[in-house]
């Protein structure tokens, strides 16, 4: 099977298609955890409806595997890039499992804060190879900054002894 880091620097079609089926793989599995369990927990009131989670994530692995692409075919991409790359992705489907899956909503803050700073480090090493690519990630930090908010605020709010309606704490 080949690797992250062999998809992208195929055609651009696979280099979108591995972080979409990806992604859409992970929210697969935990589909009825979001529809029993997630809307039982107190979230904050800047969270988005839910059908807004899979036209943002769809966009946004759009132009996620389209930098890695610029990336991968680019002169003389830095030789942190795309390792780079494939670290924020493991983490960012990590994340999915753990929050909706395993309902370890410590592991799945402490994931999304780690999972943000990858994917700075990766846009900024995107941003040296090909200025587009680096522009192209500045949606999905924005998003992960976003949505480590929620999580930190939804892990705080329903972890237990904290009045929580079915979070777990730990961490």
């Amino acid at each position: 099977m080949p690797s992250v880091l062999e998809l992208v620097n195929r055609p651009l079609i696979t280099a979108v298609c591995t972080p979409l089926v990806l992604g859409m793989a992970a929210g697969l599995t935990t589909r009825t955890s979001v529809k029993t369990w997630y809307p039982t927990l107190t979230k904050p009131s800047w969270t988005p409806p839910n059908w807004v989670f899979p036209v943002a994530w769809t966009s946004l692995y759009i132009m996620m595997g389209t930098a890695a692409h610029l990336v991968a075919v680019s002169p003389a991409p830095p030789p942190r890039a795309l390792p780079l790359y494939a670290g924020q992705l493991v983490l960012n489907l990590i994340w999915t499992p753990l929050f909706f899956g395993a309902h370890l909503l410590g592991a799945a803050t402490f994931d999304i804060a780690v999972l943000f700073g990858a994917a700075v480090a990766t846009a900024v090493e995107f941003a040296k190879a090909d200025e587009r690519a680096g522009w192209l990630m500045a949606p999905y930090c924005a998003w992960i900054a976003y949505a480590g908010s929620i999580s930190a605020y939804v892990w705080w709010n329903n972890s237990a002894g904290k009045g929580g309606k079915g979070g777990r704490k730990e961490l």
